[in-house]
Order: C-alpha cells, then sequence, then structure tokens
C-alpha cells in the first residue's frame, strides 16, 4: 500500500473509533428516567 493509503486508513479507523467512544461514553453518563413520570401515566383521570 501507498503511504497515502496507510494514512487514509489509519485516520478513518481513528475517527470512528473516537465517534464510537464518544457516543458509548455519552450512553454512561445519561442519568435514568425518573420513576415519577411514569407512574403518572399509569392511572389516568378518567
Amino acid at each position: 500500500m501507498t503511504t497515502a493509503a496507510w494514512i487514509m486508513m489509519l485516520s478513518t479507523q481513528i475517527l470512528v473509533t473516537v465517534i464510537t467512544v464518544a457516543f458509548f461514553v455519552k450512553v454512561l453518563r445519561t442519568p435514568p428516567k425518573d420513576d415519577v413520570d411514569d407512574t403518572q401515566n399509569d392511572n389516568p383521570i378518567e
């Protein structure tokens, strides 16, 4: 492979890895939903 091909391959792999890790960290840091909102919808006013 040429030098340009190596640079393109490595930069693409690094970019995909960084984006994947960023989304994974974002998901892990998202706080859980409150159960209070869910229980209010269980008993609707009739």
